[in-house]
């Protein structure tokens, strides 16, 4: 196993990749999300865009088994503006850990924390001060939520990101057992860096 930085040419030979990721790894519990390859590639685009962006890749050999993605949050500003809107946040300081996909088989072994030390040491040599992601809220009563599911908040809280009050953006995406789009609200979390 390995786990490295990818930017540049690197972070683009690696999105398609990660888009593979993203719609197995999504599937599942909280997100339970019905991708597609050409939207997966389209919303993958802001990282070929954004010239702070960063893949911190897991590969077994030369499989890719994990990524974490992340930019500059102004990179996401249509997308978060109104979540943050009504806050003293400073958006050019924070830096935006976005997806972190993980195939199940390699869980448990430190990657998760390897993902966030690696993006969080981009997001400080590029002078950010904070360091953001969202999370997809569920209600506890759901029917496709597994018995026994461990939520990540304390993970989350251990790295010391926290709750951010009244921070919350909503995306529309389709279910795994919905015929269409629906919304979703996401909590964001956010720590100094």
């Amino acid at each position: 196993m390995r786990v490295e930085v990818l930017t540049g040419a690197a972070l683009d030979a690696a999105l398609d990749g990660v888009a593979r990721l993203r719609i197995a790894v999504f599937r599942d519990w909280p997100y339970l999300y019905d991708g597609s390859f050409d939207y997966e590639r389209g919303y993958l685009q802001t990282y070929r865009d954004s010239a702070d962006a960063v893949v911190v890749g897991a590969f077994d050999g030369d499989r890719l088994v994990g990524a974490a993605t992340g930019t500059p949050m102004e990179d996401h500003a249509d997308d978060f503006a109104a979540a943050f809107s009504g806050t003293e946040i400073d958006l050019s300081k924070v830096f935006y850990c976005a997806e972190s996909v993980l195939l199940p088989d390699y869980r448990g072994r430190g990657i998760g924390h390897r993902f966030f030390d690696l993006r969080e040491a981009h997001a400080r040599r590029l002078g950010r001060t904070h360091s953001a992601f969202c999370a997809v809220q569920r209600p506890v009563d759901h029917p496709l939520r597994p018995a026994g599911y461990a939520a990540l908040d304390p993970f989350w809280r251990k790295r010391g990101y926290a709750p951010v009050p009244g921070v919350v953006a909503h995306f529309r995406w389709k279910d795994v057992d919905q015929g269409e789009s629906t919304e979703k609200p996401l909590q964001f979390w956010m720590r100094a860096l």
